[in-house]
């Protein structure tokens, strides 16, 4: 995955074996990356910097990542959260998520698996601050389309379009994204965020069908809701 701009995460890691590698791995992955030794230490560099992920580990010298992660929600920061436990036991796991949480992967991890998590959760965040954006400006006009977020509706040259939730959000991340390809990845993030129902390609083709039905003047002939084989999909204005 290639990173416009490197996203900063603040490493919470005493084992100074696995902040070598992982600080080695996650700057080879295109990331910016800060450590911190200690609770302490942590709760500084969020004092003076912004991050964009946290990954901390559960326990420390002078305390526990679950302190870290509740000072941060304490002031209304929402950044992406990951613990690193030794141990995946039940009521880790649910303190990690009930002190605000939003992953855990235990100890000892497939490098793959942390990385994909750590995109998963940068990927969340930046779309609901896309949506967050979307909201403060309430509508967005594209071409024919324009599309009223704060009546969640969606009109075609002035005619109100008679949408599902689902295609409604689909549509809106189109959209939003005009000119540039949305992965199938992406969009089942997005769907299964919203909708908590599983998506898979064989329903996301409906969808696709759907809408090209309402919004194609030829819909074997798309214009405007293009494939891009392999990848996903582009919505185009011509």
């Amino acid at each position: 995955m290639e990173i416009d701009q490197k996203n900063r995460i603040l490493l919470l890691e005493d084992d100074e074996g696995l902040v070598d590698g992982l600080c080695y791995s996650l700057k080879k992955s295109g990331y910016e990356v800060e450590t911190a030794g200690c609770v302490r230490e942590a709760k500084e560099s969020l004092a003076h910097r912004q991050y964009d992920l946290l990954l901390l580990d559960v326990t420390l010298p002078d305390g526990t990542g679950f302190q870290v992660c509740e000072a941060v929600r304490a002031q209304g920061d929402q950044v992406p959260i990951i613990f690193l436990t030794a141990s995946d036991e039940e009521m880790n796991v649910i303190r990690g998520l009930d002190s605000g949480g939003d992953d855990y992967i235990g100890k000892p991890f497939k490098l793959g698996e942390l990385l994909s998590r750590i995109r998963a959760l940068l990927r969340r965040a930046g779309m609901k601050q896309a949506r967050e954006t979307l909201k403060e400006t309430d509508s967005l006009v594209c071409g024919d389309i324009r599309i009223d977020f704060a009546g969640s509706r969606v009109f075609l040259r002035g005619e109100k379009l008679e949408l599902t939730q689902a295609e409604y959000r689909l549509l809106s991340l189109l959209v939003r994204s005009c000119g540039r390809v949305v992965t199938r990845e992406i969009i089942f993030e997005e769907l299964w965020d919203h909708a908590g129902n599983f998506v898979d390609d064989n329903t996301l083709s409906v969808y696709i069908r759907r809408l090209r039905e309402k919004v194609e003047k030829d819909p074997s002939k798309p214009e405007h809701l293009i494939t891009a084989r392999g990848f996903g999909y582009c919505w185009k204005e011509i």
